[in-house]
């Protein structure tokens, strides 16, 4: 690496790192335990998810009729296309392809804001029929417990959500950066962190998917 290349570098590294390797080492390891504590987190979730299905398996054959499965399936195809871009993003950076990098990273930021446009119609079916969780419910219903299956269809799919807003405004803040000339073959820890972090995020929502929309 040339002298002036490797200036360039350090000036991105952080300061208590001493090359851009050890805080690429140390920023991997920090993420995949972030992402495990992300995993034990939403686990809890599917833990409930189960068990109430178990003690009230009518109730969540009766809400599959009210929800759209080509909803989800349009969201899942958004996020799956966005973990596509997301992989080339970071390749590009990889390969000192700035241009492109940008490219990638927009169309990733555009595949999250239209998965989160088709949340925002979808939720306001919801809210408009009065499908919500108990002490807000109204909706009609046969079965009684009804209001317990949309409060974990809120719950685990809204904070779904709200990591895939903060996803969205980390790759804001990767644009960012990569008009600045940040990224290249020597230094592009970030995008490759962003990019696990937006992998699990698209991870979780290939189970949600199938959980409520197409297993009765």
């Amino acid at each position: 690496m040339s002298k002036q290349k490797e200036s360039l570098v350090q000036h991105h590294v952080a300061h208590h790192f001493d090359t851009a390797e050890q805080e690429f080492s140390t920023a991997k390891l920090g993420m995949w335990v972030f992402l495990v504590q992300e995993l034990l987190f939403f686990g809890a979730l599917f833990v409930a998810f189960f068990v109430f299905k178990y003690l009230y398996p009518e109730m969540y054959v009766e809400a599959h009729h009210h929800l759209s499965w080509k909803m989800g399936a349009l969201n899942t195809i958004f996020l799956i296309t966005s973990s596509f871009t997301m992989v080339m993003g970071v390749r590009s950076a990889q390969t000192n392809q700035r241009r492109a990098t940008k490219n990638y990273l927009f169309a990733t930021m555009l595949l999250a804001c239209s998965f989160l446009v088709v949340k925002y119609f979808e939720y306001a079916a919801k809210f408009h029929h009065g499908l919500l969780p108990p002490h807000f419910f109204f909706g009609e219903g046969v079965h009684q417990t009804l209001p317990i299956f949309f409060g974990l269809y809120f719950v685990m799919t809204g904070l779904h959500g709200i990591h895939v807003l903060i996803g969205i405004g980390l790759i804001a803040w990767l644009m960012y950066r990569n008009s600045r000339g940040e990224f290249n073959s020597e230094f592009y820890t970030p995008v490759e962190m962003v990019g696990l972090y937006w992998h699990f995020v698209d991870l979780v929502w290939i189970f949600l998917f199938p959980l409520f929309y197409l297993v009765g």
